[in-house]
C-alpha cells in the first residue's frame, strides 16, 4: 500500500506546525510543505519587534477564548486539546524555553525570533517533511471519486495528494483556493491597527503615555465598544494596547464606517466622575493663587494636563481661584469623557492581522477538517479567527495546526 501523500500549503507558523504534527503522527506519510516565497516564516521573524511573542500566559481555555473578537466560541473546545501550556511544553522540548513578561506575553528567553524560526526549521527536517520554498501554488482541483487533490503550481508542475492543509494566512491565493473548493469566505478586513486623530495639538504630545485609560468607540449607530488599558500618543494620533484591542473588537464596524468614528477617553478610569470633581475642587481650595497649568492634582503627565485644560478653555495664566463652575464642569468632562474624532487607521508595525476568512461553521474544530470537502483541512489565519495583541494569534495558529496535523496523519 502506498504511503499517505499529504501537502501543506503555506510556510508560516501554522503551516510548519501542522506539517510537523502530521509527520510525527504518521511517520510513514509523505508530507510536503509548499511555501510561495523564498523566505518561510517571515511573519514569525518580525513578530514582537523581532522577539516573537510565541503565546500568552493564559492557561485556562475559558480565559483564553476571551481574547478573540472572532473565533473564541469555536476555539473553546480546541483549546481543551492544545492550549498555551502545551505550546510552552512543545517549545521547551524542542530546545526553546519561554519566559513570561509582566503583561503575560511569552517570548523565547533569547529574546530573538530567529530562535523560534531555527527551531521550526530543524523540527521540519527532523520529522522528515519535504520543504519546498519558492513554490507558489496557483490552484487546486478536487479529484473525482474522493481520490484527493491535484495541486497546480505556478511552474505548471502538478502534485497529487490524499489530504491537503491550507495554512496560507491572509493570502488572497489561499482564499481563492478555498472558494474554488466550495467554501465561503467572510470578507477580510484589517484588525489590530492604530487610530489617526487630526488634532495637531494632540499629535504634538507624541511619546506621552498613560498607564490606564478607558476608551469608548462609537461608529455608524452601532452599540459602543469599550476597552481599558495603556495608551500611547503618537505623531499620527493614538496607539497602545487599549487602542489595538479596541481596533480588533471594532474591526468590522470601523471598516463599515470607513474608519470615521468618535472616541471618548476617560483619562482617570479608576475614579468616578464625582471623585474627579472632588479632587479638582480640593486643588482649587488648596492652590487658589497658583496657576492651574502648573498644579494639577490628578495623576497625569504634565504636558497632557496642559493640553486637556486648554481643551476646557483654561489658559496658561489662569489661577485656580478664577475657575468658574462652568469651566470646572468642562474640565471634569474633558478628563472623563473627552471626545476625539477618528479620521482613519494607522498600522501596527508589520504585524498586520486580518479578520475574515473561511467561515467557521464550515469547519469541524475537533479535527480542523472541512465539513464540505473530505480530506481538506484549515489552520491559522485563513480561518475567520483573530485575536487581540499579546501572542493570541500565534496561539490559535499553533492550536489549529496541531489539531489539523494530527487528524491528517491518523
Amino acid at each position: 500500500m502506498l504511503p499517505l501523500q499529504i501537502v501543506v500549503i503555506g510556510g508560516g507558523a501554522a503551516g510548519f506546525f501542522g506539517a510537523i504534527a502530521c509527520a510525527k503522527a504518521n511517520p510513514q506519510a509523505q508530507v510536503t510543505l509548499l511555501e510561495a516565497s523564498r523566505q518561510p516564516l517571515a511573519k514569525v521573524r518580525i513578530s514582537g519587534g523581532g522577539r516573537c511573542n510565541v503565546t500568552h500566559a493564559c492557561f485556562e481555555p475559558e480565559g483564553l477564548v476571551q481574547n478573540y473578537p472572532r473565533g473564541g466560541k469555536a476555539l473553546r473546545g480546541a483549546f481543551t486539546r492544545f492550549q498555551a501550556n502545551d505550546t510552552v511544553t512543545w517549545f521547551a522540548l524542542h530546545g526553546v524555553p519561554l519566559k513570561t513578561e509582566a503583561d503575560g506575553r511569552m517570548f523565547p528567553i533569547t529574546n530573538s525570533s530567529e530562535t523560534v524560526v531555527n527551531c521550526l526549521m530543524k523540527a521540519v527536517v527532523a520529522a522528515g517533511v519535504e520543504l519546498r520554498i519558492g513554490t507558489p501554488v496557483t490552484s487546486v482541483k478536487r479529484l473525482p471519486e474522493a481520490e484527493g487533490f491535484e495541486i497546480i503550481l505556478k511552474s505548471q508542475e502538478t502534485i497529487k495528494c490524499d489530504r491537503l492543509l491550507l495554512a496560507t494566512g491572509s493570502s488572497l491565493v489561499g482564499y481563492k483556493i478555498a472558494r474554488e473548493l466550495g467554501h465561503e469566505i467572510e470578507p477580510p478586513v484589517p484588525s489590530l491597527f492604530t487610530f489617526n486623530i487630526l488634532d495637531q495639538k494632540l499629535r504634538a504630545l507624541a511619546g506621552v503615555s498613560v498607564n490606564s485609560v478607558q476608551l469608548r468607540l462609537s461608529a455608524s449607530g452601532k452599540t459602543p465598544l469599550q476597552q481599558t488599558g495603556p495608551l500611547l500618543i503618537t505623531h499620527w494620533g493614538l496607539s497602545g494596547p487599549a487602542v489595538l484591542k479596541l481596533s480588533a473588537w471594532g474591526a468590522r464596524i470601523l471598516h463599515e464606517s470607513r474608519y470615521q468614528a468618535t472616541l471618548s477617553i476617560n483619562w482617570l478610569p479608576d475614579l468616578h466622575q464625582e471623585q474627579v470633581r472632588e479632587k479638582i475642587l480640593a486643588v482649587k481650595t488648596e492652590w487658589a493663587k497658583k496657576a492651574i497649568a502648573l498644579h494639577r492634582g490628578v495623576e497625569l503627565p504634565h504636558r497632557l494636563w496642559q493640553y486637556i485644560i486648554a481643551r476646557a478653555g483654561i489658559t496658561i495664566d489662569d489661577r485656580w481661584a478664577e475657575l468658574s463652575s462652568k469651566t470646572l464642569n468642562q474640565l471634569v468632562q474633558e478628563l472623563t469623557q473627552g471626545e476625539y474624532l477618528i479620521s482613519g487607521k494607522g498600522v501596527f508595525k508589520e504585524e498586520f492581522v486580518t479578520c475574515g476568512g473561511v467561515k467557521l461553521k464550515e469547519v469541524n474544530f475537533k479535527t480542523m477538517e472541512s465539513r464540505l470537502v473530505p480530506g481538506l483541512y484549515f489552520a491559522g489565519e485563513i480561518l475567520d479567527i483573530d485575536g487581540v495583541t499579546g501572542g493570541f494569534n500565534f496561539q490559535s495558529a499553533w492550536t489549529t495546526a496541531y489539531l489539523a496535523g494530527n487528524a491528517m496523519g491518523s
